[in-house]
This record gives C-alpha cells, structure tokens and sequence, in this order.
C-alpha cells in the first residue's frame, strides 16, 4: 500500500474506544451505587452536555446550564441508579433535590481527583445540542457545580494543557492519540 492511499477505518475503533471508556465510568459509578460507596477519598467530577439525547435534569437547571454542566459525586448524592445506557442521581441544588438522568454518550469529563484519573471524549457535533439557544448567550460552558465544601489542599481538578506534566497531573486518557493522523 502507497503513503497517498487512505487507510479507513472500517471497523470504527474511535468509537469503539470511547464505548469501552464508558464502561470505566460505568463500572466507577456501579462502585459507588453499592452499599459501601465511594471508597477512601474518591470522588467523581463528571461533566455532561445538557442537551445531549437522553439528559433529564429539571428546567431551571437547564436554564441555568443551557449546554454542560459539571456535577460532583462525593458525600451528597443519593438515589444513583446504574443501568447499562445511562444513570441517574439525585443531587441538592440550593437546598432542593434534583433527578438528574445522564446518558453515558453525553458525558464529556470524568475526572477522580483522588486517584489522579481523567477520561475526556470528544462530541461530534456540540453545535447541534445548542441550535435552540441565543447565539450571543454569554452564559453556558464549563460550569461546575459545587455540591461539597472547596478542597482543603491543591487536589481539585487541574489541567495538563498548560504544559504542566508534574507527578500530580491527572493521568488523561485522549481519544486522539488513537486516531490515524
């Protein structure tokens, strides 16, 4: 085969990939569903895209977060439902509880600080979860939701794009470094 001769991926493995990446999430989450929870210090930023086929979370949140939203899973959620496609958790926002229902296909971030672990995925098309909004709304993006007190030290989530490759980084797994460049 010549180097001008495209190699295609007829077997899909980014997606494949991903699907498999999933599971972690799923199989973390499974862990903290059982009766013992979470176990030591772990805890789990996820963020999700709010519009993404599936997402049910009220409509004030919705309002509030009209494209994604990061939730964090440590000390107080209840009700974590696991199911194969999606799970669901109630969370307390202001002092009310929410249900919210979060397909795996709409996560985008999954991060366990304790552990130092981040998976990130790609979204083929994020302009199309957003088609109905304001074009020039300022709100949205990358929003966190604090459900528990700040971090006592430097263990919050941190980020690798700025070069810093210290020991305490979060191991990021990309989807890129899997891809025929």
């Amino acid at each position: 085969m010549s180097e001008d001769q495209m190699i295609i991926d007829q077997m899909d493995y980014a997606t494949l990939t991903q699907n498999a990446l999933r599971g972690v999430i799923r199989q973390g989450l499974t862990r903290a569903a059982s009766p013992e929870g979470l176990p030591g210090e772990h805890h789990f930023y996820i963020t999700f895209l709010t519009r993404a086929p599936g997402v049910s979370i009220p409509a004030d949140l919705l309002a509030r977060y009209p494209y994604e939203i990061t939730i964090v899973l440590q000390h107080q959620f209840r009700d974590l439902r696991v199911t194969d496609d999606f799970f669901r958790v109630t969370l307390t926002f202001g002092g009310a509880p929410k249900i919210l229902t979060v397909p795996y296909a709409a996560i985008t971030r999954f991060h366990d600080p304790h552990a130092q672990f981040m998976l990130e995925f790609e979204v083929d098309d994020p302009a199309a979860l957003t088609q109905d909004l304001d074009e020039d709304s300022e709100e949205g993006g990358d929003v966190v939701t604090e459900l528990m007190p700040a971090p006592r030290s430097e263990t919050g989530p941190k980020s690798t794009e700025d070069g810093d490759d210290g020991d305490d980084a979060p191991k990021i797994v990309s989807l890129d470094q899997f891809r025929k460049k």
